[in-house]
């Protein structure tokens, strides 16, 4: 029932928000070229299911326990966080908008230890406030995106481990370009600057939804060698992340404008959002 009425919730928001489907088959064939558009609208249809069985998730969080996660979701590749943890200079999870972002990190407190979750706040109080609340339900520590480098290398420091959401759009200021599904994306270098600085191991990891079991699956990968060359360790990880958005496309966020800032000269991707009325 909950699965349902999670369905009909975004199923709602996708006919009340046009450019969300839009802004997804720009994104496709962009990215995905070689696939027709019927490929193409399964593939959005599936975002949203994806988004709706993250929200039930979230929902069920409270009585989400030892006792019932394998319920919910199963580890696989565990060892090579545990590798990771004795080298002794903490772990940086690169994660993404795949599969259950929070049901991972809700799960691997409860499996291994808390962990340091970077989190943007939302723009809404209340639900900001029921999101931390869900997202610390299990232990885990949020870190603001306001000044992250000194919590982080602290966290590193004593061995924790630390996960971030490295597929977002950043400006060209603050990141750098790397080649993402052909096309070259805009991405935050902070994350591997900070691996480099601290000797952490960085290991990709993701909760994808196994449809033949009917839960999702963590699967950690094996750690990505950092070079300290923060262009070529940004690469590594889309690379790596690219891979595993091809096996399992329905469940990447393909509604973000992932490829909104260009390199200079070159030009926009997307169509030009509507001006609000009394913004002009």
């Amino acid at each position: 029932m909950a699965e349902s009425l999670a369905r009909a919730y975004v199923r709602g928001v996708d006919l009340a928000i046009p450019r969300l489907r839009r802004i997804a088959e720009r994104n496709l064939a962009l990215a995905l070229p070689e696939i027709d558009d019927a490929r193409r609208a399964l593939i959005i249809d599936g975002v949203f299911q994806s988004i709706a069985r993250l929200l039930v998730s979230v929902a069920k969080f409270p009585s989400i326990g030892r006792h019932n996660l394998d319920r919910w979701i199963r580890f696989e590749g565990y060892e090579h966080f545990e590798n990771a943890r004795q080298a002794g200079r903490g772990v940086l999870f690169a994660t993404a908008h795949l599969g259950n972002w929070e049901l991972s990190a809700y799960a691997h407190a409860l499996v291994a230890e808390p962990l340091d979750v970077v989190a943007r706040p939302l723009d809404n109080p209340l639900l900001d406030r029921l999101a931390a609340r869900r997202r610390q339900g299990s232990g885990n520590r949020i870190l603001s995106k306001r000044d992250l480098a000194r919590p982080i290398l602290k966290a590193l420091a004593a061995n924790r481990a630390v996960g971030i959401l490295i597929d977002q759009n950043v400006s060209a200021e603050s990141g750098v370009f790397v080649d993402f599904f052909g096309i070259p994306a805009a991405t935050a270098s902070g994350f591997v600057r900070l691996a480099a600085r601290s000797g952490a191991a960085v290991i990709p990891g993701f909760a994808l939804w196994w449809e033949k079991e009917r839960r999702y699956v963590l699967r950690f990968y094996p750690a990505v060698p950092m070079s300290g060359d923060a262009l070529r360790d940004t690469q590594a990880l889309h690379g790596v992340l690219e891979r595993v958005i091809r096996e399992y496309p329905e469940q990447w966020l393909w509604i973000h404008r992932r490829w909104k800032t260009r390199p200079p000269g070159s030009p926009p991707l997307y169509e030009a959002p509507p001006v609000r009325a009394g913004a002009l």
